[in-house]
């Protein structure tokens, strides 16, 4: 028996919860970044919250960690395009998903996805001004859409998980 034989309603179009999930990632991305960047960081300094999580404003011109932060100006444009040509291909499977889940989580990556080539375009960097430290040791510094990506791409990590069980 199928769901709509008895008598619930399934979500037919789950894309769209993904769609939202996208606007908010999105939205509080870049309103926090703007608040950190025109607000917060003038002058840049480190500020202590606690023992261990600071704000501070690193700008980060590569990817993941900094990684190729330091390619030429072309790099910046190959990243954008790079990051775009991944929304589509995520923005496809969102669309075509039957689960929920799976259309929240490509959500929250496009969402932080945008966010971080909307930096690149606009500073010409990715603002990341999250840092936990631990005994001297600091994670690299990272931002609202960076988490985003990570939670998502976990959610999509144990989805494949769970459905290889299945």
């Amino acid at each position: 028996m199928d769901a709509a034989s008895d008598g619930s309603r399934p979500d037919s179009r789950p894309w769209t919860g993904g769609a939202v999930i996208v606007l908010l990632i999105l939205g509080l991305d870049q309103a926090s970044k703007w608040w950190i960047v025109s607000k917060i960081m003038v002058p840049a300094r480190e500020i202590a919250l606690t023992p261990f999580f600071n704000i501070v404003m690193v700008w980060n011109r590569g990817i993941t960690f900094g990684l190729f932060g330091g390619a030429p100006e072309a790099g910046r444009w190959i990243l954008v395009g790079l990051s775009l040509v991944i929304v589509a291909v995520l923005a496809s499977w969102m669309v075509r998903t039957s689960r929920s889940w799976v259309a929240a989580a490509l959500g929250a990556v496009i969402g932080g996805a945008l966010g971080n080539v909307i930096d690149r375009l606009h500073y010409g960097a990715v603002a990341d001004f999250l840092d936990f430290h631990y005994a001297g040791w600091h994670w690299p510094a990272f931002n609202l859409a960076d988490s985003a990506i990570v939670i998502g791409v976990g959610v999509l990590m144990l989805d494949a998980f769970i459905a290889a069980k299945e």
